[in-house]
């Protein structure tokens, strides 16, 4: 039933919403989804969260072939660990947030304002030939190979 669920929320509730979104953007348009690097790697704790995301970027490919030729982009952006309350509800969150900080390449947690920086550009006509993609916003985390991490906080 989780794993049910987390397709649901995950994956399937951006395909229903960008179907019917894309009704209403008749001279095209852009849209944009919320993902993670647990959809490429394993990470501690994730679990059915990884797969339901990898369904969701499959899904944001797939609706960017579909929707394109209305001249609809459709983009995911694949933020890098934050202090929210998703994080809250990962066991291991914090040391997440320490390997996310200590191994990324520009050493620094990922902040909100890199995210929604990215989510306007992908949003606004300069992101105009983009469409089908995942972009990372983790100030390099994802680009690194990453030792194993504990499931301890």
């Amino acid at each position: 039933e989780g794993w049910r669920r987390a397709m649901d929320i995950s994956a399937f509730s951006f395909v229903d919403a960008g179907k019917r979104a894309s009704h209403l953007m008749p001279n095209g348009g852009s849209m944009v989804t919320l993902t993670y690097l647990g959809s490429e790697r394993v990470v501690p704790s994730y679990n059915v969260m990884g797969v339901a995301k990898a369904a969701l970027e499959a899904s944001t490919r797939y609706m960017a072939r579909d929707l394109g030729p209305r001249d609809i982009r459709v983009n995911a952006l694949s933020a890098g660990p934050m202090r929210t309350l998703a994080m809250a509800g990962i066991s291991g969150g914090k040391a997440l947030m320490r390997t996310g900080r200590e191994w990324s390449m520009m050493k620094q947690d990922t902040k909100m304002e890199g995210v929604a920086g990215a989510a306007l550009y992908l949003l606004s006509d300069l992101g105009f030939s983009c469409t089908g993609e995942t972009l990372h916003v983790d100030a390099g985390f994802h680009a690194v190979a990453v030792p194993s991490m504990d499931d301890d906080d």
